[in-house]
């Protein structure tokens, strides 16, 4: 079976035989991948019932909970990893969201589409619209999307929440890395996921 390359991503940066929560786990993808190859022990947080039936279907350990309130029903680290993939703009507040990440994981890995990638440049320059793009594909009023960001507001963002980058991975919508997203990340990537502890 073939899975999402971005998860696939993430899977090899976490370690086998560990505990891992994964936030807007949609239908438990990660989880199951990580599952298969590494013997994790995996829980699944998803709002959205057809998600929550899908992951149990896949055997998925999950919770119906609402990320937008918080994360304190979880003990300060219990867990080795927190992921949230390509979730963040869809979060209500994401700087205490991922503070709550950091109490909880060891290790915490966030992905997101870059708002800075130069198609969505193009688009609000040219046509003075809010872009639509492959990686964010809503217009502005039926998104879900409610805190867009660039990797560069992320990294200033770290900077500020003195969060440590171990890691960060920039890629076109088809999750490949090239010499233009590692030459300017910011202009030429759509996907960027970042490892932190």
């Amino acid at each position: 079976m073939a899975f999402r390359k971005d998860l696939v991503q993430i899977s090899s940066w976490i370690m086998p035989n560990t505990k891992v929560l994964d936030l807007g786990c949609g239908s438990g993808e990660l989880l199951r991948i990580l599952q298969q190859e590494k013997n994790i022990e995996g829980y699944g947080i998803d709002n959205d019932i057809n998600n929550i039936k899908m992951s149990l279907k896949n055997n998925i350990n999950i919770l119906q909970f609402d990320l937008d309130n918080g994360l304190k029903d979880f003990e300060s680290n219990s867990f080795d990893y927190v992921v949230l993939a390509q979730s963040l703009q869809v979060i209500k507040n994401p700087q205490e969201l991922i503070k709550e990440m950091r109490r909880i994981g060891k290790e915490i890995i966030v992905s997101f589409p870059n708002m800075g990638h130069w198609s969505s440049r193009l688009q609000l320059l040219f046509r003075g619209m809010m872009p639509i793009t492959q990686s964010l594909p809503f217009k502005w009023h039926d998104t879900p999307n409610i805190h867009l960001c660039t990797i560069e507001d992320f990294l200033i963002f770290c900077k500020e929440n003195n969060l440590n980058i171990e890691e960060v991975l920039v890629t076109n919508h088809k999750q490949q890395a090239s010499l233009f997203t590692k030459i300017a990340p910011n202009f030429f990537g759509q996907i960027a996921t970042f490892r932190i502890r």
